[in-house]
């Protein structure tokens, strides 16, 4: 089902928090339009009021009430406002304020998404007790003051409590919406959507490293990412370095020599990485080790497993599926 996702909007709120992660999710659709798929997400904004300021000056208009029902899946979005605290004693701070505390929160149902100081608005709603989550690092203390009963985590770009997520503001929505459209749509399709926004994608200090569908991403070569798409997009197909090289109209050796300039990688080395990946994916979804090997573009358990311990991944193929598959 399409997710229907929806900005909240209070004069002054910050203009980069809502626009970005809202491109995101717009290119996302368009990507996924371009595959013919329908798109994945309804995107609405809406206000206690029809019209808003917002932090630069420029009046929206057409926005839509705060919703009254939810009949399928569905984000809301809380955004950031100027300053150093956050003020919630005007009226349409308390009318968001009364329509979040009737809300509730499901994994997968209705879930949250706070950018910048709009976890201290929820703060104030009571929606994040016993919750972990960041915010600016302006608002930290702040969050902490409101709603003593968080978990407040500092120095991080995002933190993943479902159905609570939270980034620290600002350009941290893109990565924390793109770590969304990666769990939604899958890991190319995000990859595919900030090489388009121009975005290197970024993790928390404290964060696991990067999936190798994210990985060796952050160049601007266009040639590059269309050879990277095409491969994450079909890991399983019969990959050569001269067929990666036709992609990208150029000889072999002169795309071995981009990838390991601009990726930091070869390009071989690239793809079984992404096949160890999608193994890893068929495995936890319930595949055997025979059908993960198929599926990823491994021609046997032998080259499956081979791959897995020159990579250093932990364990073996068969211990991840009797641990995913019980």
């Amino acid at each position: 089902m399409a997710i229907r996702v929806v900005f909240v909007l209070l004069p002054q709120s910050l203009v980069l928090d809502w626009a970005g992660p809202a491109e995101a999710l717009r290119i996302a659709n368009q990507q996924l339009q371009a595959r013919g798929h329908p798109p994945r997400f309804v995107l609405e904004f809406a206000s206690p009021t029809p019209t808003s300021a917002g932090s630069v000056g420029v009046t929206l208009s057409g926005l839509v009430p705060l919703p009254a029902r939810w009949d399928g899946p569905a984000w809301i979005v809380l955004v950031g406002l100027p300053g150093r605290t956050i003020a919630v004693e005007g009226p349409e701070a308390q009318a968001v304020l009364h329509w979040l505390r009737a809300q509730r929160f499901e994994r997968d149902r209705l879930e949250l998404v706070t950018i910048c100081a709009g976890a201290v608005l929820a703060a104030h709603a009571g929606v994040l007790a016993g919750r972990r989550a960041t915010t600016h690092h302006h608002h930290l203390d702040e969050l902490r003051r409101v709603e003593a009963r968080c978990e407040v985590v500092a120095n991080r770009v995002f933190v993943l409590d479902a159905p609570v997520y939270s980034s620290a503001g600002v350009t941290t929505g893109i990565d924390l919406m793109l770590h969304r459209i990666a769990d939604t749509c899958g890991e190319a399709l995000a990859a595919q959507v900030a090489q388009t926004m121009v975005v290197a994608l970024r993790r928390g200090p404290n964060d696991p490293e990067l999936s190798p569908f994210l990985a060796y991403r952050n160049h601007l070569h266009a040639a590059l990412h269309r050879v990277q798409d095409a491969v994450s997009e079909q890991p399983q197909a019969d990959w050569t370095v001269p067929r990666m090289a036709d992609v990208a109209h150029t000889s072999p050796r002169h795309l071995t020599r981009l990838f390991v300039t601009h990726a930091g990688v070869a390009p071989l080395t690239y793809l079984r990485r992404l096949r160890l990946a999608a193994a890893q994916l068929a495995l936890q979804s319930g595949a055997n080790v025979t059908r993960a090997a198929e599926l990823s573009g491994f021609g046997s358990d032998t080259q499956l497993r081979r791959a897995w311990h020159q990579f250093g991944l932990a364990g073996s193929p068969s211990a991840l599926q009797a641990v995913d598959g019980r």
